[in-house]
């Protein structure tokens, strides 16, 4: 794609403008920053969709074989950015873009719900706009945790470039929302030492999986009697997936890693022949795994720590950084156990101390339970309530003024 493509110039010159087509009472709407990769924060828009039925969701980016096939079944509305063949598998090179995209939707609805880490918080509405909120964004305040220590020179120089325009847009963005809703703790901080802004936690729930389990050969026969533990990870720099793949280098233990991301080649390259590297798996799949693992294994900086609860359901343990989200989802001692730095040594410590641990299933499953779609689902319709009562009472002002 070039600066001069008419296709996107033209269209970002002339907003684009959305209706939600809905029986209109009241119209919600839902909106995420990009449907084209599979992880957590996708996983939570399915379960708004599913408190929300009839909700359109918008989006930047929408790439269907990149993401959950259930967005195939639900009304996936992207921007005119989504034109562009090549951006829709690689979100990350649409980062100039992005803030033009995003500033480009228009969502006609009585309550936008926003998904976001970056982008949602900046689509506009006609009426209130709910932000449930990741983080604010990693690659404007967290930048070298980001792009880890190997990133590139171009790439530092890009985001250094564009980092004052986008963190003005981005605050802006952020103080036009009516209410925020953080997923956990540490992203509540977050927000206010970002943005100044007071946010409630509402918890991400962990998404029910119902599918049938579908054994996977080649970790059968990597794992034979000892078993092996689970690293379920977008392969990013902050995510510390290789520190958990050195942890087990040299090791009798079996680790498989399910993920996909810029990572992806290097860890490839350097992994021991006791890793095995899996993407783009089957919900079956998935649920297989989750089932015979012997435990749940995160090294990384997290925002929330949903994969300790995928595995709780199934009764499996975790080991986890002491950081962040997982403080928020693993109770240590009964459903966990902590290490204090992303470090080989540790997670070995861990890894002990795991496997020397008596584990009790019916306590981690009764953990898992306070994180239900029924609570998300109670939580997201109280915050919708309230801004539609706000929505209704100005709406009546300017009738009567």
């Amino acid at each position: 794609m070039t600066g001069s493509d008419p296709v996107v110039r033209g269209d970002f010159d002339a907003a684009t403008r959305f209706d939600v087509a809905a029986p209109a009472h009241p119209r919600i709407a839902i909106a995420h920053d990009y449907l084209t990769q599979r992880g957590g924060a996708e996983k939570v828009v399915l379960a708004m969709a599913r408190v929300f039925p009839d909700a359109p969701i918008y989006t930047t980016l929408y790439e269907p074989d990149g993401t959950y096939p259930e967005f195939a079944h639900l009304n996936v509305i992207p921007s005119a950015l989504n034109r562009v063949g090549p951006l829709r598998g690689n979100h990350r090179a649409a980062l100039p873009l992005l803030p033009f995209a995003a500033r480009s939707i228009h969502i006609d609805a009585d309550v936008v719900l926003t998904s976001t880490s970056g982008w949602a918080h900046g689509f506009t509405t006609t009426g209130k706009k709910l932000a449930y909120c990741y983080s604010p964004a990693r690659w404007l305040y967290q930048s070298e945790a980001y792009l880890g220590s190997d990133a590139s020179r171009a790439k530092k120089l890009m985001l250094g470039v564009m980092s004052g325009y986008l963190k003005r847009w981005d605050r802006r963005s952020a103080i036009s929302c009516d209410a925020y809703l953080a997923i956990s703790s540490v992203v509540q901080t977050r927000i206010h030492d970002t943005y100044g802004i007071d946010a409630n936690v509402l918890f991400a729930p962990h998404t029910p999986n119902d599918a049938t389990p579908e054994p996977i050969p080649e970790v059968e026969a990597l794992a034979g009697d000892l078993g092996f533990h689970l690293c379920v990870s977008r392969l990013l720099p902050y995510k510390n997936v290789d520190k958990v793949i050195d942890a087990f280098r040299d090791s009798h233990r079996r680790l498989v890693v399910v993920g996909r991301g810029p990572e992806a080649a290097r860890l490839r390259r350097t992994s021991p022949s006791n890793v095995l590297m899996l993407q783009d798996l089957s919900d079956g799949q998935m649920r297989w795994l989750y089932q015979r693992c012997r435990a749940v294994v995160a090294a990384s900086y997290e925002d929330y720590g949903l994969t300790p609860l995928e595995a709780g359901v199934h009764g499996k343990p975790s080991a986890v950084l002491r950081w962040g989200g997982f403080l928020d989802t693993v109770l240590e001692g009964t459903t966990g156990v902590y290490f204090d730095r992303p470090d080989p040594r540790d997670i070995v410590s861990a890894l002990d101390e795991l496997d020397d641990t008596e584990w009790n299933e019916h306590k981690i499953a009764l953990h898992v339970a306070q994180f239900s779609e029924a609570s998300f689902s109670r939580g997201l319709h109280n915050a919708v309530d309230d801004l539609l009562d706000e929505h209704r009472l100005s709406t009546s002002r300017k009738g009567q003024s």
